[in-house]
């Protein structure tokens, strides 16, 4: 490292310092709470109050009894913080920040899915618009969505979106037909066993672990599978050393900090990319929490007839949970 590396990377340490402190001092004037996916960069991680998955996330939104929600995610988080709170106020570091899996899903396209099948339940993944929430009789994170499956009548139909990779796992591991519809995770559909394998071979005492939003071919491979959280709980319990992680990277952070003397591995994708990273995620970084902290915006507000809509079955996940 040359001495101009050393220079910049003190700036950049003492910017950093700078703004934590900022955000630290504006969280105390708005009685404000952050809330910060595992999948953003570790500074966004750090500035947070609570870190973790979709399901702990909207169980936090739920329950704070803060002013202002400040929600460092993608777009259908703040939106599901702003559904569970609409009288506080919500805010995002960008609120660009969305998600092609969401997306992937057309609030048209899926009613006329829905209409194939009028006397299905629909279970919609946590990843999807408020309006795909709204078309929903019930909402499933990756942690939970055995749990709210196993729930439904077994002589009723049931679709299940946009995630097809995670309701396969579900049918599977359930034995349970479901209707999918076919988006999927963009960040989790680029890891494939071929790659893989290569990564496994060269570090034979490792544990390969992985997302149920991968792929079927890698899935039947791994020693573990399980939703974010359900990785960190496995990889800080096991008694093994070294884990190949196949999910987005930026979970690595919280893992080593947890089990600091194990080895954690990022999946690879392929040769040009590494590793599998969430663009979207990374778009939070800490210059622009604080300056949604400090101008009061983006702020997130779901018009009140889609709101109570989409309440309705993330009420219920929450229950059945």
């Amino acid at each position: 490292m040359t001495a101009v590396d050393v220079k910049n990377d003190r700036s950049a340490d003492v910017r950093t310092r700078e703004l934590a402190r900022r955000i630290e001092k504006l969280k105390k004037e708005m009685r404000a709470i952050i809330l910060a996916h595992y999948y953003t960069v570790p500074e966004v991680q750090d500035a947070a109050d609570i870190v973790g998955d979709s399901l702990a996330l909207a169980r936090a939104a739920e329950n704070t009894d803060a002013d202002v929600i400040v929600f460092a995610g993608v777009y259908f988080m703040g939106e599901t913080a702003s559904i569970l709170n609409p009288d506080k106020l919500v805010l995002m570091p960008d609120d660009h920040a969305g998600c092609p899996l969401a997306d992937s899903c057309p609030t048209e396209k899926f009613r006329a899915f829905k209409a194939e099948h009028p006397d299905a339940v629909v279970i919609s993944y946590i990843n999807s618009t408020a309006e795909i929430k709204a078309e929903s009789d019930i909402i499933c994170t990756s942690s939970n969505a055995e749990r709210i499956v196993r729930q439904i009548p077994e002589d009723k139909e049931i679709i299940f979106g946009p995630d097809r990779n995670l309701g396969s796992y579900v049918m599977k591991k359930l034995g349970r037909k479901m209707i999918l519809w076919q988006g999927y995770c963009y960040v989790h559909e680029a890891f494939n066993w071929g790659v893989i394998k290569k990564a496994v071979d060269t570090n034979p005492e490792a544990e390969l672990i992985a997302h149920p939003e991968c792929r079927e071919d890698l899935l039947q491979h791994a020693d573990f599978v399980g939703s974010t959280s359900g990785l960190l709980r496995y990889a800080e319990q096991s008694r093994g050393k070294t884990f190949i992680v196949a999910t987005e990277p930026g979970i690595l952070y919280e893992m080593r900090k947890r089990s600091p003397e194990k080895t954690f591995i990022p999946a690879p994708k392929d040769a040009s990319h590494p590793w599998s990273t969430c663009t979207q995620m990374k778009q939070n970084t800490l210059e622009k929490l604080w300056r949604c902290m400090e101008n009061r915006r983006p702020q997130i507000v779901v018009d009140e007839p889609l709101r109570l809509a989409a309440l309705r079955p993330i009420r219920r996940m929450l229950e059945m949970s």
